[in-house]
């Protein structure tokens, strides 16, 4: 390594003794204290790898002298710590790894020296279908329908995490991707073996799915990547990028009684699409901080691909140190964490210094009221006062070439447009979130209390993204009431927000075709395209989950709740 900033020193965390490339090197020459949190990671990264060849001092340079408000020319490259795969875009990954191990055998030489460099982890999520709902076995059921489905992708990565060294597969029916990643997969720093010592180094990571963006509600910077950039990551090849410019989101105050982070995520969405922040970073900061859970933080980023940014990241500060802690962190995990970032200058302390951005845009969070987004876009937020009326215009464009139709009896009753064929608390952006989920439990309690049901032409299922929302939820007693509403749990995985929602029931699906009905969906998740959600369903809604739950009981969008 080059170390042209002599950048490379020791610090001390509890009785180890570890390598770090200081930051401080960098700010000996450059004044670097008006960087975002964001690009002093990048620049950290630069430090490290600089070789003399592939990266060099000028790249550095620029870095620390960046200017927020100049048009990004400068290409600089970004080696990720350690890169994450689901099993649809993993697989071709693995599959390249092998056959790379073919060839050197070919050759003769060894393939056992084929393996990923950098960490790649792989999260089996996206397989999982919501065949069966509302049964009492409906996770074992459509965890078997599963298996059979995918037994040779299955058995090919159970290979792939034995024969190479540096990869970890996580088993299908554990967690969404991200909400592992969250949970239980970063690491906040890392470390490495770098010349005989362990140099810890901020974590960060690439993947090969766009909400990868979630974690930067942990601090850690990452984005999506495609499946060549994923592959060069976990060959330990950097990703070549123009220094970014940063766009900074002040948030003040705190959400009010009745609001969720769904809604703040929403707003944040329709804030940021119309300002225009595509291929810039978004860095949140602020006193508005202080009042957000790092679950909130995490909701808020998961987005960033709704908002256009390439990540939406937040400072590692103390509500990251609790959540490591509350999510099984080793205490040595969680000093070494504190300690580097406060050796790098990158801790932040409530009152600090704002950094400089190149634009501003301030968010009261105080304001955020209850909304929805849709029928067809994330970005087209309905405060939920204005839901019924949103519909119903939406409605008129939809069946103004129809020439007949628009009702059915089905179930003793009669289903007109704005029946909801689906409601689905799913995805990783809110299932992450205990708040929302209790919430929606406490309201499926109540709701049973008082002997209401959702409504039978309503396909309802709960699909959390991790085995931690099934045990809060069972252990303060709400699980019973969410599965008497049909909100039992139907799979461990993505489910219902990328499409994998399964078949309608045949009553609904014969009177949706039979009378040209507006079928919607109302779900937890992030995206809501029409045909992504279901091919019969023209309008979806984005909720938080207690509105998903409130909607089952409704069965319709075309109601005023």
């Amino acid at each position: 390594m080059s170390n042209s900033y002599g950048a490379r020193g020791e610090f001390v965390c509890g009785d180890q003794s570890y390598g770090i490339y200081r930051l401080a090197a960098v700010a000996e020459r450059h004044d670097i204290s008006h960087l975002p949190f964001s690009l002093k990671i990048l620049l950290e990264n630069l430090l490290r790898h600089e070789d003399g060849e592939n990266i060099t001092g000028t790249e550095i340079e620029a870095l620390a002298n960046w200017d927020p408000k100049a048009t990004p020319t400068q290409e600089i490259s970004f080696t990720p710590g350690r890169v994450l795969l689901q099993d649809f875009t993993g697989v071709p990954a693995v599959v390249d790894l092998a056959t790379m191990r073919d060839a050197l055998h070919d050759l003769g030489g060894d393939p056992d020296k084929i393996n990923p460099l950098s960490p790649a982890e792989l999260v089996i999520d996206h397989s999982v279908q919501v065949d069966v709902y509302g049964k009492a076995n409906a996770l074992d059921l459509n965890a078997e329908i599963e298996f059979k489905r995918n037994q040779e992708r299955y058995e090919f990565l159970r290979w792939g995490q034995q024969a190479f060294d540096n990869f970890r597969v996580v088993p299908p029916d554990t967690g969404i991707v991200h909400q592992v990643n969250l949970e239980f997969l970063a690491r906040g720093v890392m470390q490495q073996d770098i010349d005989g010592q362990t140099v810890a180094f901020p974590d960060t990571v690439v993947g090969t799915d766009s909400h990868t963006t979630m974690i930067n509600g942990l601090g850690v910077l990452g984005w999506g990547v495609g499946g060549i950039e994923a592959e060069a990551g976990m060959l330990g090849q950097p990703i070549t990028m123009l220094i970014p410019q940063v766009v900074g989101v002040r948030l003040t105050g705190a959400l009010s009684e009745g609001s969720t982070a769904t809604d703040l995520v929403l707003r944040v969405v329709e804030v940021l699409r119309e300002h225009g922040v595509v291929g810039k970073f978004v860095e949140f900061f602020g006193e508005g901080l202080d009042q957000l859970s790092l679950a909130d933080r995490a909701t808020v980023a998961n987005m960033a691909p709704e908002y256009g940014a390439t990540c939406g990241i937040f400072p590692i500060d103390d509500e990251t140190l609790n959540y490591l802690r509350l999510s099984g962190r080793s205490d040595q995990q969680v000093a070494l964490v504190e300690t580097y970032m406060r050796e790098q200058g990158m801790f932040r302390e409530p009152g600090q210094a704002e950094a400089s951005y190149s634009d501003v845009i301030d968010v009261d969070v105080s304001a955020i009221e209850p909304a929805m987004a849709g029928p067809k876009r994330p970005q087209d937020r309905i405060s939920l006062k204005n839901m019924q009326s949103a519909f119903q215009t939406s409605l008129k464009d939809m069946i103004k070439d129809r020439k007949d139709g628009g009702s059915a009896e089905v179930y003793g009753t009669t289903l007109t447009d704005g029946l909801l064929a689906i409601a689905a608390i799913t995805s990783c952006t809110n299932t992450s979130n205990p708040s929302v989920m209790l919430a929606a439990g406490l309201l499926a309690k109540n709701a049973v209390d008082k002997g209401l049901r959702s409504q039978p032409w309503v396909k309802t299922s709960l699909g959390p993204g991790s085995l931690v929302v099934t045990d809060y939820l069972k252990d303060a007693g709400l699980l019973d009431s969410l599965e008497t509403l049909g909100f039992g749990v139907v799979g461990y995985g993505c489910t219902t927000c990328i499409g994998n929602s399964g078949p309608l029931p045949e009553r609904v699906s014969a009177a949706i075709a039979d009378a040209d009905l507006v079928a919607s969906s109302v779900l937890s998740g992030n995206r809501n395209f029409e045909g992504r959600i279901h091919s019969e369903v023209k309008m979806n809604f984005l909720a938080s989950p207690p509105l998903v739950v409130a909607y089952a009981l409704a069965g319709t969008v075309d109601t005023d709740i």
